[in-house]
């Protein structure tokens, strides 16, 4: 006999749940996988378990795209149905949408952090590895770009301050050597002839003798050399 048909109700024991969950789970995504490559389908498959962790497959290497391509196919089909004419079904149309994108980003920023990373496949790793991969490459170009320019701006600096110091430098050296040629000039302004000087003096004591008259003048002095007669020497 073959095996009866298994009766679709919730398992009430909680290891046989969670082997079911297991069993049915690679299942799925092995039919998912199938389908995608045996029909060139376009597949996402979306599974949470009841502690919240979740399992996807996609076909394509972004995930994000198919739920993009699924709201805009969704949201044509409202459209033609006339459902979005009600104000509170596109309140809450609009509100799941973004609760499921949040939750994506929300779940994409664990991922590149490193965390959350059991439920993920190998193909979603190596995605997440080449994504990692780029943005890395991008850091470290933006890196050295920005320290390439910080150190031609340094450079710049360093020139321009040079030059300044050469222009001070070369301020300083005409103020020493004006310095030396005052101090060289100053003592042959003030160094005179001494005959220019004593012709000078003499002219005034005799110009002072002429305007203070005769009787100032000083007595005539007997010459110390003067001869006595011979008859005053003979007794």
């Amino acid at each position: 006999m073959g095996r009866g048909r298994v009766q679709l109700k919730r398992i009430e024991n909680k290891i046989n749940r969670q082997v079911t969950f297991s069993k049915r789970r690679s299942g799925l995504l092995k039919k998912a996988n199938e389908i995608s490559v045996l029909c060139d389908a376009e597949v996402g498959l979306i599974v949470f378990s009841t502690k919240g962790k979740l399992s996807e497959y996609s076909s394509d290497s972004c995930m994000e795209r198919i739920l993009e391509r699924y709201e805009r196919y969704s949201y044509s089909e409202r459209q033609l149905d006339g459902n979005d004419h009600e104000p509170n079904g596109n309140w809450t149309l609009q509100h799941a949408k973004l609760k499921a994108r949040m939750e994506v980003l929300q779940r994409n920023q664990r991922n590149f952090m490193g965390e959350d990373l059991d439920g993920l496949s190998l193909k979603e790793l190596q995605n997440l590895e080449r994504q990692l991969e780029s943005a890395l490459k991008h850091v470290r170009s933006r890196k050295n770009q920005v320290m390439y320019e910080s150190i031609s701006e340094l450079q710049k600096k360093d020139k321009a301050l040079q030059e300044q110091n050469n222009l001070l430098a070369k301020k300083v050296k005409e103020s020493e050597k004006l310095l030396a040629q005052e101090a060289h000039e100053e003592p042959q302004n003030h160094g005179m002839d001494p005959q220019l000087l004593q012709s000078l003096n003499i002219g005034g004591s005799d110009q002072a003798g002429e305007n203070t008259g005769d009787n100032e003048r000083p007595p005539p002095q007997r010459p110390a050399n003067t001869q006595i007669p011979s008859w005053m020497l003979n007794p």
